[in-house]
């Protein structure tokens, strides 16, 4: 590079930091105006913050270099910039960004689903955050980050990391009941992205419509449209989907939360599921099982997972959205084998696998007893919760039915009319900073009797909160204000 006031050929040179490459069109400009340029370059990078407080500044003689200007231009914006308070200097000490000067507010959103101001939140579908294992999350982390080789640490298979394959293979069939081939087990983003996958494959497939209940999940069409996908809602009887409606409506794809129906709660009869499996192997179809919280139960003997009737015609989603934490990310898909290649290959183009050290953490942490710990714990805890929504509906709301209770980690409300009209109870509880989801937001929910449905969550809140929180709905419902908080 040359010191004279014109750009230099920097082809063979260190590459700039990014700092000092803002610089360069002030540097280019005609040499009577390059001076000013160059001050006001520096001025704009400051209050920008682009160049933060604290920051260590170049010599005077090695930025001139890199910018292929004199060195005199560069000492000269020093002086000035730091008599304005831009920079500080001391003999011998270089020059910094100064302390003093505030740089542009650039506030960075947080989108993450929550409802601001709320005092009571009993919308449905984020478990108790702190109950989240920190000490043995973090304490698997380490072990993993010691013995990993190196070679472990280069793009993965996209199916997923095989010791974690193999993990919730033994898992998720001790557990749930599942045929899970760890060959055709493929790790997901959580049930969404199992949910997109399978979407992708289906239009592949020639599919153009996938059946959902009703209610149910809105994500689930949501997701499926992503994918180009139309969705045809399915009603519901005491028994789970309802056939009749299924065979008329020509899908050759549904989703099912069979274990415990969401939001309904219930748990699909021995008789509907055989007959759902008929369905599919007649009209060649397939089925999707969400497994949101199978892991769940409470007053009932375990309900295995559909897939395990029949392994080639259920695709089997989960996660660990719901027993250790939702923005850990990490679910499951076990796929037919005659499909399993096809979602291998969209997952591949998608994201190329998902993180490495967070697989190896749930792999060693299954295999190590910590997940079944934490379920245990998990349990537990939602059991008492569940207990004590069950017990402020009724002191608070009398008359109320509940239902969907014997598992999972929501119930459903029905109010007495006489709390209604239903659009103004949902104002009053909103203006009393309680949310609330009725269940007119899953689909059909007409209960013809003019009853208040409501889809509530209660793990994510203590005991005490829910009882307070109840009381608060009930105070805020009958006087039309919010209750003192």
């Amino acid at each position: 590079m040359t010191s004279s006031g014109t750009n230099a050929d920097h082809s063979s040179a260190e590459p700039l930091s990014p700092a000092w490459e803002l610089l360069l069109p002030a540097a280019a400009a005609p040499a009577r105006g390059r001076g000013r340029a160059l001050r006001s370059a520096f001025r704009e990078a400051v209050r920008s913050g682009r160049l933060a407080a604290g920051t260590r500044l170049p010599s005077s003689r090695e930025l001139a270099a890199d910018l292929g200007v004199s060195r005199g231009l560069v000492t000269e914006a020093y002086e000035q910039l730091t008599a304005e308070g831009y920079l500080r200097s001391g003999r011998g000490a270089g020059t910094w960004v100064s302390e003093g000067v505030r740089a542009a507010e650039r506030p960075v959103r947080d989108r993450a689903p929550r409802t601001a101001g709320a005092r009571y939140d009993f919308r449905p579908g984020t478990p108790d955050l702190s109950l989240f294992p920190r000490s043995a999350w973090s304490a698997a982390q380490r072990a993993v980050s010691g013995r990993l080789p190196h070679r472990a640490l280069g793009y993965p298979d996209p199916r997923g990391l095989p010791e974690l394959r193999e993990a919730l293979a033994g898992l998720l069939a001790r557990r749930r009941g599942v045929v899970a081939d760890p060959e055709r087990l493929v790790v997901c983003s959580g049930v969404a992205q199992a949910t997109t996958l399978l979407g992708f494959v289906l239009r592949d497939e020639g599919v153009a419509s996938v059946g959902v209940e009703d209610p149910g999940s809105p994500e689930h069409a949501t997701l499926f449209a992503a994918t180009g996908l139309d969705t045809v809602p399915l009603p519901l009887d005491d028994e789970g989907l309802a056939l009749a409606p299924l065979e008329r409506s020509g899908v050759r794809a549904v989703v099912t939360t069979p274990a415990h129906q969401f939001p309904t709660g219930i748990g699909y009869s021995a008789r509907r599921r055989g007959a759902l499996l008929d369905w599919a192997r007649r009209a060649d179809a397939v089925i999707m099982e969400d497994d949101y919280d199978g892991d769940f139960r409470y007053d009932r003997e375990p309900v295995g997972a559909l897939q395990g009737l029949d392994p080639e015609r259920v695709f089997y989603t989960g996660s660990v959205s719901k027993s250790l934490a939702p923005g850990l990310r990490l679910g499951w898909l076990v796929a037919p084998a005659a499909l399993t290649e096809r979602v291998v290959a969209r997952k591949r183009t998608m994201d190329l696998g998902n993180p490495v050290l967070d697989q190896a953490t749930l792999a060693d942490f299954i295999v190590r007893g910590g997940y079944d710990r934490q379920l245990r714990r998990c349990q537990r805890a939602y059991r008492e919760r569940r207990d004590a929504m069950v017990t402020a509906l009724g002191e608070h709301f009398p008359g109320s039915a509940v239902s969907g209770i014997a598992a999972g980690l929501h119930v459903i409300a029905r109010l007495p009319a006489r709390y209604g009209p239903e659009d103004l109870f949902l104002e009053r509880a909103a203006s009393a900073g309680i949310a609330l989801r009725p269940l007119r937001d899953c689909g059909t929910a007409d209960s013809g009797d003019g009853a208040l449905p409501l889809v509530l969550g209660y793990a994510h809140l203590t005991p005490a909160g829910i009882a307070r929180g109840v009381a608060a709905l009930a105070a805020a419902v009958r006087s039309g204000r919010p209750a003192p908080g």
